[in-house]
């Protein structure tokens, strides 16, 4: 498994675990209980989660999936835009930490852009890190514009990541935000890195898959890790889909194979606005 190092110096593994929609159906509870357990178990130990989820619903699950693991997992959470003043993120913290029954969060993200000016958040994440409740603060769905304003808000510099929707079929963030973070070294966290599944699994993936004994989704997979600092937080509800996603972290494509999938998905050729799901 490779690894991401974030600006601190600590590393995260480049493949790991997403949960949104997880948690939130009773009957599918003991077999997203096991994937998850699973991926932590096979290194994908950045688990990222969000109060949004189902409403707390999915930090809650996590709670109890993560029993007896939490000190070998990088928990990652998000905080709603209309909770990230000051107080609110402080408040809102408490709540998921509540939630997940840890003492902490390695991570904890503004999950979006509104309407409380980056300055309260910045000194609400800090106060935070100043209490130990969480270790590290970044971003979500930043895009370039965002990522200035932040790194001109007094103590801005300090973001770890920037989380937004980055996959094969959505292309957009190569045109000018990733090559801003790369140039801060901001490693980005690519959320839907399969499109929750819609990618065509026909066509070049299909062709690129055969080559490596894969799936096409593992290939997908593999194109976002192709650089060093991007991480992958595929969701898997299943054991079976989380080792197929695992296995991804063993395949490194080839120029040929960039140039086949770059002829089905093209790169940008213009500036385009950030896509969020």
């Amino acid at each position: 498994m490779h690894r991401v190092v974030l600006p601190g110096g600590e590393d995260v593994p480049q493949l790991s675990i997403g949960t949104w929609m997880m948690g939130e159906r009773p009957a599918a509870l003991r077999a997203e209980t096991e994937a998850v357990r699973l991926g932590v178990e096979l290194g994908m130990t950045l688990v990222d989660t969000a109060e949004m989820y189902g409403e707390g619903a999915c930090e809650s699950f996590l709670g109890g999936a993560l029993a007896g693991l939490r000190d070998g997992v990088f928990l990652v959470s998000k905080v709603y835009p209309h909770n990230a003043s000051r107080a609110g993120v402080i408040a809102a913290c408490e709540r998921s930490l509540k939630r997940l029954r840890t003492d902490r969060l390695d991570l904890y993200l503004l999950h979006w852009r509104g309407g409380v000016p980056l300055e309260e958040t910045v000194r609400g994440f800090e106060h935070l890190k100043a209490q130990g409740k969480i270790r590290h603060w970044g971003v979500s769905n930043f895009d370039t514009d965002d990522m200035e304003e932040l790194w001109e808000t007094p103590g801005g510099t300090a973001c770890a990541v920037n989380q937004v929707l980055y996959n094969l079929g959505r292309r957009g963030p190569e045109w000018d935000l990733l090559p801003w973070m790369e140039r801060h070294k901001v490693p980005l966290m690519a959320y839907s890195p399969i499109e929750q599944g819609r990618l065509p699994q026909a066509g070049a993936l299909a062709q690129v898959a055969q080559k490596y004994d894969a799936t096409p989704y593992q290939v997908a997979l593999a194109w976002v890790m192709r650089a060093p600092g991007t991480i992958a937080i595929p969701k898997a509800s299943r054991a079976e889909h989380m080792r197929e996603n695992a296995g991804a972290a063993a395949i490194t494509l080839e120029p040929a194979d960039f140039a086949v999938l770059d002829a089905s998905f093209r790169p940008p050729t213009r500036k385009r606005g950030l896509e969020m799901l």
